[in-house]
């Protein structure tokens, strides 16, 4: 179960390298390092969601991206951070944080149990 945490939050971290890619990339190998950011963090979240609360996951997945793109969009691009913006992004935080602690594996129908796909 800890591997897939830890699998979701490098697909979040991934998430951030793409966005700003989206927005920054200016040549060839940034596209290309973006492309790849992006099949990454979504592979990785289709991987987690096998185990994990689809709900959870993909909470979990938007807020380390926006969290973390709010962020690097302030410490490597000089965008602006106030008060209010981490404020949200701490609140947001909490609420990843609490995700995580209430939702358990998920849990399989009946016909994956029995063996049917």
């Amino acid at each position: 179960m800890m591997k897939h945490w830890l699998l979701l939050i490098a697909a979040g971290v991934t998430e951030v390298g793409w966005v700003s890619g989206l927005k920054h990339a200016a040549n060839w190998w940034e596209w290309g390092l973006t492309v790849v950011a992006l099949g990454f963090s979504f592979w990785s979240l289709m991987e987690v969601t096998r185990v994990l609360p689809i709900g959870t996951a993909y909470a979990a997945f938007t807020g380390i991206g926006a969290a973390g793109t709010v962020v690097g969009e302030a410490v490597f691009y000089g965008g602006e951070l106030n008060a209010a913006k981490v404020a949200l992004v701490a609140l947001m935080i909490v609420g990843i944080v609490g995700l995580k602690m209430t939702s358990g594996p998920k849990r399989q129908s009946d016909g994956e149990q029995r063996g049917a796909v």
